[in-house]
């Protein structure tokens, strides 16, 4: 029962796109399943406080895309209250899974919003345009889960590198190109009215 039970839950993962090479080498005719000349590792990463926002939002990295052979990563996120996520978009590749840890999240799929209180999933196909925000006057703490690209490295960059600090001031044509180069890279698409649609979201919700 219990084989049948995972074989069940590995063939929906399989069908949804979210599945990719684990680390074995697919049976042949009458063959078995043979280990990849990589296997994955085993790997722990303890408890740590939870995160808190710097400003309006801030990440941290739990799992790297290289640690699951490129199947998962995930980050924390922390989120100010009545803070806006980012404009409504899709990725093209990229699926994403959020559990919520603290507050509750705001989702836009599509035309759709739906609240996810902390203990809440939320499942984001790929080629969906969605969005995020923090409508509460408390703060929100969620993880964010990546399935087939490495959405960490992205996040990374954004978060950490393309800042004032770094070289890129905002609103500069450079931080602009840059940026421009990432969403191509990882497949993110903005709809003409992407900034619009956001700027309504914040004036209906009195965000930042």
């Amino acid at each position: 029962m219990e084989r049948r039970n995972f074989m069940q839950a590995t063939s929906l993962l399989a069908a949804m796109g979210i599945l990719p090479n684990t680390g074995l080498i697919a049976r042949q005719g009458d063959q078995p399943a043979m280990p990849s000349p990589d296997p994955l590792k085993p790997f722990y990463l303890p408890p740590s406080e939870p995160l808190s926002h710097k400003g309006n939002m801030d990440i941290r990295v739990w799992v790297r895309s290289e640690m699951t052979g490129g199947v998962y990563s995930c980050v924390e996120c922390a989120v100010a209250p009545k803070v806006m996520g980012p404009p409504p978009h899709l990725h093209k590749e990229l699926d994403e899974l959020m559990f919520v840890l603290e507050g509750t999240a705001s989702v836009m799929v599509e035309n759709e919003v739906v609240e996810i209180a902390a203990g809440g999933w939320h499942f984001r196909p790929r080629n969906l345009k969605h969005t995020f925000w923090n409508a509460s006057e408390q703060p929100l703490r969620f993880v964010d889960m990546y399935f087939n690209q490495p959405f960490e490295v992205f996040l990374e960059r954004i978060f950490f590198e393309l800042t004032p600090e770094k070289g890129f001031p905002m609103g500069s044509e450079q931080l602009k190109r840059e940026h421009d180069l990432l969403n191509e890279k990882f497949g993110l698409v903005y709809a003409p009215t992407s900034f619009d649609e956001r700027q309504a979201i914040v004036n209906k919700y009195g965000l930042k």
